[in-house]
């Protein structure tokens, strides 16, 4: 591929991907560009919940359009296939009227979604489906995961008990002869993106993204984050949708669990994006200037 027509930002929960994409914009624009930001997050999607995925920081500000924020109700499932579908048309749309696209995520799978020719797995018979869901709620989930423990422990070991959706859906995979252990994360990397792309890591040092991640729920929480979620549960929130961190746990009333939860799923991130072939690491330790940083992320797109 020839030289960058999309940037790509990745990083965990509260590393400042933001500051940076605002930056990016600020870069661009100041270069004769006129970038849009892409969210690839598989949960800022969904209005109603604004405030506990962090897409009103998004919509709070006018400094950089952002697309794919907001856009399905909170009733609706959103798998990566629709989600790929909703991406590409947002990029191609911006490519084709002269535009930069700025992808901006921090969940893998919706990331390359974006980005590339997603290879989706075919669709269990309606029956499979259906006898799985009458069994897990006869069962427990509990008893699906023993099974799956069985038979794909490797699939078994990151899948928690309490997630339902995936833990049926890979059940479902396994009967029908489709489920294949991942030869590690490179593997989601193995696909050409569908325009030439700059791919940029954030990482910060993990106390700094600790206290971030507190701080930020600090603020989810003082902005009404625990009320957005009882009326998406109201409003019959989707599988998909109550995946977002603190989701279950605020309905609950438990805050330290939504910390906790938020914290073990940013060292994933974190592992996941370190063995990414391709990608060009930017340390926001000590909280560089974001102009900086975003100068040298466009570099590549800019005449020499």
């Amino acid at each position: 591929m020839g030289s960058p027509s999309v940037i790509a930002l990745f990083g965990p929960t509260a590393v400042g991907k933001t500051s940076i994409a605002l930056a990016v914009g600020r870069a661009l624009r100041a270069a004769g560009r006129d970038p849009v930001a892409i969210s690839a997050d598989a949960l800022q999607v969904y209005r109603g919940i604004e405030t506990l995925t962090g897409a009103r920081d998004a919509l709070d500000q006018d400094d950089l359009e952002h697309r794919l924020v907001a856009v399905l109700p909170v009733s609706e499932s959103c798998s990566a296939g629709r989600f790929a579908q909703l991406a590409h048309a947002e990029i191609d749309a911006a490519l084709a009227a002269g535009r930069t696209p700025v992808v901006v995520g921090g969940t893998g799978l919706y990331l390359r979604a974006a980005l590339t020719e997603l290879q989706l797995r075919p669709p269990a018979p309606p029956e499979v489906r259906e006898r799985l869901e009458t069994e897990l709620v006869r069962d427990g989930p509990e008893a699906l995961h023993a099974r799956l423990r069985d038979v794909a422990p490797w699939a078994a070991a990151g899948i928690a008990p309490r997630d339902r959706s995936r833990l049926v859906r890979t059940l479902e995979l396994h009967e029908i002869g489709e489920l294949r252990p991942p030869e590690g994360p490179s593997a989601l990397w193995t696909d050409e993106t569908r325009h030439p792309t700059r791919l940029v890591g954030l990482v910060r040092d993990r106390d700094e993204i600790r206290a971030r991640i507190d701080v930020r729920i600090d603020a989810m929480l003082a902005a009404g984050a625990a009320d957005e979620v009882r009326a998406a549960d109201a409003a019959g929130a989707s599988p998909t949708a109550r995946k977002a961190h603190g989701f279950e746990p605020l309905l609950e009333g438990d805050e330290d669990r939504m910390r906790r939860d938020t914290r073990r799923y940013v060292k994933r991130q974190l592992t996941w994006m370190r063995k990414l072939p391709g990608v060009e690491v930017v340390d926001l330790t000590g909280d560089p200037d974001p102009d900086a940083v975003a100068a040298r992320i466009v570099a590549p797109l800019l005449p020499a």
